[in-house]
């Protein structure tokens, strides 16, 4: 199985808790300056949970456990650490990494370890642009210990169904401080889904697999206008498959006669990020494939991208997610 498929099975089996939160999405900003380092709960108070999943080294699940407040020390999950930050990130940073107090790191098993926040999205979000920003350097990670940062949107009411899993992959970052960011567009489809923002790691046999986090931030940056779905009878756009995609992704269509057809992929911000191949197609069932690249050959980030189909007789569009 490829290590992108991994990650995405093991993001399906986070459980969560739901908050009692109003529903809405609060903004999050956090340089762990003003947490105590020597308080076993300082991340716990702050909102942080943990949840872990176990997999054999074949890749088979085993078992999940949490979610639990989120401890602060260096044998589980996170600890607020000191003396890693430069001049931007100050004294205290977080630290993200395996739970080694799990003993089945001895017996050869994976354990993947979930650090995050999370919140409820309610109506007034949607069509909002949310951004979580964070800069990141590379700790003791070692072996084939891998990290991701990610936000995950997850239905409860579909037994906590992964709808959403945008990630930044921190495996291979620098020892020097950098920075990143991923953004998600909140639609109608999400109302009442559950929100992470947050940081994992996959380790086994006690392997190194630490990094460093620091000057968090979650926040909405603008609103996106949907790609109006104009209802027509002449043509019908089906939902992408696979969706979320890392490589290919297959979008259906038909026509009820024979037109001139434009397929466009859009980014968030509504701008052309490529044409898929168009021109006059007869009445009938169409596929066409997208191969997650740019007009000028260079791969899409991981986002939300909408496709556009457009004939003669108007334009529908539909929805997907590009992951990496």
């Amino acid at each position: 199985m490829q290590t992108s498929t991994l990650r995405a099975l093991m993001a399906a089996l986070l459980l969560c808790l739901v908050p009692s939160a109003t529903l809405a999405l609060e903004p999050y900003y956090q340089n762990f300056e003003e947490l105590d380092e020597t308080s076993s709960t300082a991340l716990s108070e702050d909102g942080w949970l943990v949840f872990g999943n176990v997999f054999t080294p074949d890749t088979t699940f085993i078992y999940g456990y949490g979610p639990f407040p989120a401890p602060n020390h260096d044998l589980a999950f996170c600890q607020i650490v000191l003396g890693e930050g430069g001049e931007e990130q100050g004294e205290k940073v977080l630290s993200v990494f395996s739970d080694y107090e799990n003993a089945d790191h001895g017996n050869g098993n994976l354990i993947e370890s979930n650090v995050y926040q999370e919140q409820i999205i309610g109506a007034e979000d949607i069509g909002s642009i949310w951004r979580f920003a964070f800069q990141h350097k590379r700790g003791n990670i070692e072996g084939a210990s891998s990290a991701l940062a990610f936000i995950k949107t997850l239905d409860p009411e579909q037994g906590y169904l992964l709808t959403n899993y945008l990630t930044s992959d921190m495996t291979f970052i620098s020892d020097t401080w950098g920075g990143d960011s991923l953004i998600i567009v909140i639609d109608e489809s999400l109302e009442n889904q559950l929100l992470q923002i947050g940081f994992l790691c996959l380790a086994t046999n006690y392997e190194g697999s630490g990094i460093f986090y620091d000057n968090l931030v979650f926040d909405p940056v603008g609103n996106v206008s949907v790609p109006e779905a104009e209802e027509f009878v002449s043509a019908t756009l089906g939902q992408n498959a696979p969706n979320p995609f890392e490589g290919t992704t297959r979008i259906d269509y038909s026509l009820a006669q024979s037109d001139r057809v434009e397929l466009a992929v859009l980014d968030i911000t509504g701008r052309r990020v490529a044409l898929l191949p168009q021109g006059v197609r007869g009445a009938g069932s169409h596929q066409v494939v997208w191969d997650g690249r740019t007009a000028g050959g260079d791969p899409a980030p991981s986002g939300i991208y909408w496709y556009v189909l457009r004939t003669g007789s108007g334009q529908v569009s539909g929805r997907m997610i590009r992951t990496q």
